[in-house]
């Protein structure tokens, strides 16, 4: 097996949103703001190589969305998934599966594209397979009114037209050790219902691509919850959970969405689990 990081572009969000009650004199420490109280905020895939299987993990916002839409997000940066890709030897036809951790567009957004004559939407990855699960589905298809503005339907259903989802067989309630992507997945149901996130053994240490459970390494203290997380008692008590079992037994904690600390370890300190070091992906596997 063999991972890359895959840059699927660099946006901003309004830091209040992003860090929920917490004032911003604490949080702009970790997360500085700009003018317009906007916060830097990355969308950092992963490609996992594994035997003749290319998954990848999320795939951004795309680019299909209205010149409108985007002036909402304030991108930034020239990163995006074709150059990442070709960066390390692959196109996107060379992919087999997309995982998507949950529906949110800015986690599946590049998943569909616009058809060549822009009449209509189809996969951005037409060799692929894309993953969901049947729970989440159910609840990104028919969302509620929290959620409607971030699962746009034309992210969502050309998958299902196209004849390529398919949904994740579960196992556990909460936790199951394998899934047809060969890796571990913990569902959890804070920031929306039945997010899951990818526990992968490699090179002798335990990864686990964070998606929306720790956007940030700004978001490791406990009450430091999304804005957008549709339970936020249920975050925090996820949240203890795995950083408690993340500290202990030494997890690498990919960060998806922080533009400036690419992984994280994390320590049990008297104020709870906090920051222990800060990786960059070539430093911890290459």
């Amino acid at each position: 097996m063999t991972l890359y990081p895959i840059e699927a572009g660099n946006f901003k969000l309004d830091g209040g949103a992003m860090f929920g009650v917490v004032p911003k004199t604490i949080w702009n420490r970790t997360n500085p703001a700009d003018a317009n109280n906007m916060i830097d905020i990355a969308a950092t895939c992963l490609l996992v190589e594994d035997g003749d299987r290319l998954i990848l993990i999320d795939t951004g916002m795309g680019d299909k969305q209205s010149e409108k839409f985007f002036g909402y997000y304030y991108m930034w940066g020239d990163d995006n998934i074709d150059k990442s890709l070709k960066k390390h030897g692959f196109h996107r036809d060379d992919i087999t599966d997309v995982f998507m951790t949950h529906l949110h567009f800015d986690h599946c957004g590049g998943s569909i594209q616009w058809n060549k004559d822009r009449t209509g939407y189809e996969p951005a990855f037409k060799n692929a397979t894309f993953w969901s699960n049947k729970e989440h589905w159910e609840w990104a298809t028919k969302p509620n009114a929290r959620e409607k503005a971030s699962f746009l339907k034309e992210n969502i259903l050309p998958m299902q037209e196209s004849g390529q989802l398919r949904f994740v067989e579960r196992t556990g309630e909460h936790f199951q050790d394998t899934s047809e992507l060969g890796f571990g997945i913990l569902y959890v149901d804070g920031h929306t219902d039945k997010q899951m996130i990818p526990h992968i053994n490699y090179k002798g240490k335990k990864l686990v691509f964070m998606a929306d459970l720790l956007p940030t390494a700004g978001h490791l203290p406990l009450p430091f919850v999304m804005g957008y997380d549709t339970r936020p008692l249920i975050t925090l008590s996820e949240k203890e959970k795995f950083l408690k079992k993340a500290a202990a037994e030494d997890y690498y904690l990919f960060l998806e969405h922080d533009a400036h600390n690419e992984i994280v370890s994390v320590q049990d300190t008297e104020k709870g689990v906090r920051l222990k070091e800060v990786h960059t992906f070539n430093e911890l596997f290459n």
